[in-house]
């Protein structure tokens, strides 16, 4: 079985969707192997046209590669007014880390993410209780030793608050 290591069961946010019913990035299909984005028209978008003497990396100072479509293939194209109102040809930025972001992606879509979302909901509940409650919002011993001491108490209040909740109150017996 291929290990994958940790997985980051963390949302991502992405802001390419487009609000001028222009096409975001989601409808352009990347290929990783090719280097290249496909779009709705079927033409590719490179990160360059050309070769380079010296080679390019091409990202920028943003950690960004601007993948372009030829502005011959725009003119072109039937889907141009959808595609790039405005604009000469389509340029699609796609971060260095897009490939931890598709993972992060496809991992959001199983049940063990839905899982941890769930439980983690829990725990941070707890650590709200602790600060706004248990008012430990700053600790007052010093060092690790002191900290853990301090959280280990405060810890164990919390447990004893649960746990007196799960003890039945003894009846009440009227005065005579």
């Amino acid at each position: 079985m291929h290990e994958r290591g940790i997985e980051p069961h963390i949302p991502v946010f992405d802001k390419s969707a487009r609000t001028d019913g222009s096409f975001a990035r989601s409808d352009f299909t990347y290929y990783h192997k090719r280097d290249l984005y496909i779009c709705p028209g079927g033409r590719e978008l490179k990160r360059s046209h050309r070769n380079f003497a010296i080679p390019r990396s091409g990202v920028d100072q943003d950690g960004f590669i601007r993948y372009r479509a030829s502005k011959h293939d725009c003119d072109a194209c039937s889907l141009k007014s959808r595609c790039c109102p405005g604009q000469p040809a389509r340029k699609i930025p796609r971060s260095i880390h897009e490939g931890a972001r598709d993972m992060a992606r496809d991992l959001a879509l199983t049940d063990a993410y839905a899982t941890s979302r769930r439980e983690r909901k829990k725990i941070e509940m707890l650590f709200a209780h602790l600060k706004r409650i248990l008012k430990l919002d700053r600790l007052r011993l010093r060092g690790p030793n002191g900290a853990k001491d301090e959280f280990l108490l405060a810890a164990a209040a919390q447990n004893l608050r649960k746990l007196a909740k799960l003890i039945p109150a003894p009846p009440q017996t009227a005065p005579v």
